[in-house]
């Protein structure tokens, strides 16, 4: 019986890779460094209920991802979210003209991923360090010193900067990915007892320190007691302050939320914050995924294509079809 085939990482990319391995009949072994899954799709669990940090929200274009999408409704693991949708510039509060439909994870983000891992083989609490190969198999070694294998292929589904290093092995795919530059995101969960007096449920910002703010328990399925806000900050912002204490974002980016917000905006009864080092390539490309067949080393992400969760995913089942065609 041949190795099985190692993912490392547990993201949507990740996961839509594992899934067309499986269909096809290939064993595959995950690993994460998280304590779940999801990546930038994970949700938080806090004593305000159930925060979406990382993406927001998804869209679906592409045929392949919609039918995916539309089985994930039929199971209950997604819902559409069509929220009062506002935008902020030059100073004002207006209605967003955007109605392309949105979906999120019901009743958190990272149920989806949930979903997706079931019957799935995989380590948490893992972080992969170095991807090396033998004379006829790859092994992964972990940060505490610990060797994985044998495997017969690997397939690396992490942010760019550290698939760079995990690609070593294959020079021409660890510098295509270290030639993606990622960028940081300040995310800041508030919540109050008493509902501020807003219509607004989810508002992308042109100016200032955020890009983003949403009502977290307007989306389907959150059964939250408080009234939950997600604000992100601009990348910009969230590039030149990278190392400012948690206390101090919260602070900043409070109050710019209550500055546009157009309501008073009380002191949170729950507050905290969350630094995405890599929440998104800075543009999008169109690598697909990148793959030396000879090796047998692969790689997949948002970064690889549009950086939106469509993105990942098909990222993710592009890896898994290009690593079949050579099997």
């Amino acid at each position: 019986m041949s190795a099985p085939i190692a993912i490392i990482g547990t993201g949507i990319a990740g996961l839509s890779a594992a899934h067309a391995l499986r269909d096809a009949g290939q064993v595959v072994q995950l690993f994460d460094k998280g304590h779940g899954s999801g990546g930038r799709m994970a949700s938080k669990r806090s004593e305000a209920g159930a925060l979406d940090l990382g993406a927001q929200y998804f869209t679906a274009r592409d045929r392949r991802f919609l039918d995916a999408v539309q089985k994930w409704r039929e199971h209950g693991w997604v819902a559409e979210w069509d929220p009062a949708l506002y935008q902020y510039r030059d100073g004002e509060l207006s209605p967003s003209p955007d109605e392309q439909p949105r979906w999120v994870g019901t009743p958190r983000m990272s149920a989806i991923t949930r979903a997706l891992l079931q019957d799935q083989v995989v380590t948490f609490t893992c972080r992969i360090t170095e991807v090396f190969r033998g004379e006829e198999h790859w092994h992964l070694q972990d940060s505490e010193g610990q060797t994985h294998g044998p495997f017969s292929r690997v397939l690396v589904a992490t942010p760019a900067p550290q698939a760079a290093a995990l690609l070593a092995s294959a020079p021409k795919l660890a510098a295509a990915a270290a030639s993606i530059p990622m960028e940081p995101t300040w995310a800041v969960a508030l919540a109050f007892r008493e509902p501020l007096d807003t219509p607004v449920q989810g508002c992308f910002v042109h100016e200032g320190p955020l890009s983003w703010l949403a009502s977290n328990h307007s989306k389907p399925g959150r059964d939250e007691q408080l009234d939950t806000w997600v604000l992100h900050a601009a990348s910009g912002w969230s590039k030149q302050h990278i190392d400012l204490p948690k206390d101090s974002v919260i602070e900043h980016l409070r109050g710019a939320f209550a500055e546009l917000i157009g309501c008073a905006v009380h002191a949170p009864d729950f507050a905290l914050a969350h630094r995405w080092l890599y929440a998104r390539p800075m543009e999008a490309h169109q690598f697909g995924a990148l793959a030396d067949a000879d090796l047998g080393i692969y790689a997949c992400g948002d970064w690889c294509l549009s950086g939106r969760v469509e993105g990942a995913w098909l990222s993710g089942l592009e890896a898994a079809r290009r690593l079949l065609e050579h099997l």
